[in-house]
């Protein structure tokens, strides 16, 4: 089908999605829950600690504590009470929040584990998770969950969430939202028996963050899914879009009085570092010891100061290669674990596009090199309804790289109003502290968010940066509203970036350009009609404008995801596209897109399987016009998973590109192997191949943890291009937490 034809196909495709809507919306009948009415649930005094050994049944303790048993589904059936029993129970003592549940199933010899890794996503298996907003705000918490064997998950959620992205140009990351790599000191025990499958939860009140006192409320949901029917169940009932971290619409958790125990925690490593930089010198072997440690301090339950000396983030996966198909920065995402924790409380900005403060700027060159970072210090927390965030420090120079000595800090504060809203500003600074002179940059902001209601916000930023021989417009801002309800999600927006603004600790995309956005995104439930789940059509618009009036950049996109209740989904969409090139750029080597405005269509079709089943496949398929041209990007993921210890996904993207100035193929392979030994035991490698570049890397790390994300780490990086070896190194790493406080 040649791509002039695409959009009457489309139009027909949205003329069905209305008529099959319609014909769901006229044979179904949902018994949706109030989703005004909150729910409350009690947490109960124990004089006597339980076992915690995930046998709730007929345990002493538990059976003297009133059981939570109402869940509604909001997949597949929405407002449909869930199809199995749960029965969940919160108590606590004077040290530790307890938490058990007893997830009845009809066929127990059905469960699904797919997954043994610590954190490993329990979206494809048989599990329970639940949410703690401690500070009651609404908006911030605490994920705990584990499956039917017992692994641990956990997470800090921040804004509900928000701050997860991902974009059309297959580039994703977290800036704040939700981090999946925050990892506490709690256990967990599961048990599967005729009835189902049980779990118990200890988790130490030095863990949480929350203020001391009596008669406390916190927010709590739970989170029940069962896999072989694909339900999903919430015990206070969520609209459709929305799930565990859509805080504001959370159940009330009383009967909590509570003292903070007090947090002091030292986190010493010892690394040894053994490499070779075949390129520069083959026969030599380097070895590189090194030491460093981190201290936790609460200095109230609800603000902790954290001081790092010769930080290291040796255990780190490698980033993933990407290809860059335009003249636009790449992002990658961070992952390091002391940046990550509480990510979300320096947040400014558009994720992804504007970030005010990126914290990759931080300890790591401009071709991802390694930066040392000296040590320094963060605090971080709440002081009634005001979040506040301080980041100091220090990193030595690179002479190879030549980046001198640099001082970089961030304060940040967000005041917390009624109706999820907020007021808050950020200051960033980077202070050279070599021989250069004026060698600094400074970013200074507002933002705000004015809530309405539970479905609409409006929110925005206005920023400026200082550096210097910089006079000309430095200034930034962004208003964007939004509204989210029953299945319905949209938004409009405008973002202006002036010709100077560069802040220089944050990330942009671009830069210079007005940009007009929308969306609107409509999930329809078909209540199993033709064995559909749900149809979401939707459309999204964002143009790019440079100052002289020229359009850069316009992209409209329509789609239709197609969602089986098995699990299968086809995304059927069409983009309409436009770039405007001012200047000459390299899209690949030898080959130059001229200056000009083009104008291209695209087909853009995704096919994805059942991600919970032991052979899953991904595919995403663009096929159009590019720069006076044609592009063919296909992208495939294979997943193989042996029962709960093996786990794999292959994916190869395949960009192949033919411009009147010339043809190119870029191709990106990776492979992610994993075997779980036990829970926190296990051996993990990323092998990827970029073709571009001609270049092979190997990551292979063992992992034997214990709390917290610390413990034993072995890891070995290996580097080949052009068919001969770049680099080869061998890292052994072992670091501890020691409790001053809570000596057992």
């Amino acid at each position: 089908m040649t791509i002039s034809r695409i959009a009457p196909c489309f139009c027909l495709q949205f003329l069905l999605v209305m008529g099959l809507e319609q014909f769901a919306a006229a044979q179904e009948i949902l018994q949706t829950p109030d989703i005004k009415s909150r729910p409350t649930a009690q947490a109960y005094r124990l004089d006597q600690e339980p076992v915690v050994d995930g046998n709730v049944l007929g345990d002493e303790v538990w059976e003297n504590v009133p059981a939570i048993d109402r869940l509604w589904q909001t997949k597949p059936k929405a407002g449909h009470p869930a199809s199995e029993k749960t029965e969940i129970r919160v108590a606590y003592t004077t040290t530790t929040f307890y938490l058990s549940v007893v997830c009845y199933d009809s066929e127990p010899d059905k469960l699904v584990v797919s997954d043994a890794r610590r954190d490993a996503t329990l979206d494809n298996t048989d599990s329970f998770l639940f949410i703690l907003d401690t500070y009651n705000d609404g908006q911030n918490g605490f994920v705990f969950g584990t499956n039917s064997i017992g692994i641990e998950y956990d997470g800090q959620v921040d804004n509900e969430g928000q701050g997860n992205f991902s974009t059309n140009r297959l580039q994703s990351g977290t800036i704040g939202g939700f981090n999946l790599n925050w990892d506490a000191s709690w256990t967990v025990r599961a048990s599967v028996g005729e009835f189902g499958w049980s779990a118990e939860f200890a988790i130490p009140l030095r863990t949480l963050r929350f203020a001391s006192g009596n008669d406390q409320v916190w927010g709590i949901n739970f989170q029940r899914n069962i896999r072989k029917t694909n339900e999903i169940a919430y015990w206070a009932a969520l609209p459709i879009q929305f799930d565990l971290k859509r805080l504001s619409l959370a159940g009330d958790l009383t009967g909590l009085n509570l003292q903070s125990p007090g947090n002091l925690k030292l986190i010493p490593y010892a690394l040894g570092r053994v490499s070779r930089d075949f390129e520069e010198d083959p026969s030599e072997t380097k070895f590189k010891p090194a030491v460093g440690a981190d201290i936790k301090y609460s200095i109230t339950p609800a603000v902790t100061l954290d001081l790092t000396y010769n930080t290291d983030f040796a255990q780190v996966e490698v980033d993933q290669q990407q290809v860059n198909l335009d003249r636009f920065n790449l992002f990658f995402p961070e992952k390091r674990p002391f940046f990550l924790e509480n990510a979300g409380q320096f947040s400014v900005g558009s994720p992804g596009e504007v970030d005010l403060f990126f914290s990759r700027r931080i300890g790591i060159g401009p071709e991802g090199e390694i930066v040392p970072i000296i040590g320094g210090a963060r605090l971080s927390g709440k002081i009634k309804n005001t979040n506040i965030g301080l980041l100091n420090l220090f990193t030595d120079d690179a002479t190879e790289l030549q980046i001198e000595k640099n001082n970089f800090t961030v304060a940040r504060v967000n005041q917390q109003l009624a109706q999820r809203s907020s007021i808050g500003a950020i200051f960033v600074n980077r202070q050279g502290m070599g021989e250069k002179e004026n060698d600094y940059n400074r970013t200074y902001a507002v933002d705000g968010k004015w809530g309405i209601g539970k479905k609409a916000t409006i929110s925005g930023f206005y920023a400026k940066t200082e550096t210097p021989d910089t006079v000309s417009n430095e200034q930034a801002f962004k208003l964007l509203a939004t509204y989210e309800w029953n299945g319905l999600r949209s938004y409009v927006g405008y973002t202006q970036l002036g010709q100077g603004f560069n802040p220089e600790v944050g990330y942009l995309l671009r830069s210079a350009y007005r940009k007009p956005e929308a969306s609107v995104y409509k999930q329809f439930r078909m209540g199993g009609r033709f064995g559909l789940l749900e149809l979401r059509p939707h459309a999204t618009y964002r143009g790019y404008w440079n100052f002289a009036g020229f359009q850069e950049t316009s992209y409209l996109h329509v789609d239709n995801h197609w969602v089986w209740i098995n699990g299968l989904e086809i995304h059927t969409g069409i983009n309409f596209t436009t770039e405007g090139v001012v200047a000459p750029f390299e899209i690949s080597e030898g080959i130059f897109v001229t200056p000009g405005t083009y104008n291209h269509k695209e087909a853009q079709i995704v096919f994805i399987t059942n991600p919970s089943k032991p052979v899953y496949l991904n595919t995403r398929s663009i096929l159009g016009g590019s720069f006076g041209g044609e592009r063919y990007i296909n992208t495939a993921t294979l997943g193989i998973r042996l029962g709960d210890k093996f786990n794999s996904e292959y994916s190869l993207a395949r960009n192949d590109v033919r411009l009147p100035a010339g043809d190119f193929v870029a191709s990106i392979f990776a492979a992610r192997l994993t075997y779980s030994f036990k829970p926190r035991i296990n051996l993990q490698s990323f092998i990827q191949y970029n073709s571009e570049a001609d270049l092979w890397s190997l990551n292979i790390r063992f992992n034997l943890l214990e709390q917290a994300n610390t413990g034993l780490f072995i890891v070995y990086n290996d580097i080949y291009t052009r068919g001969n070896v770049r680099s080869r190194g061998l890292t052994v790493k072992y670091t501890h937490v020691f409790d001053l406080l809570h000596k057992k």
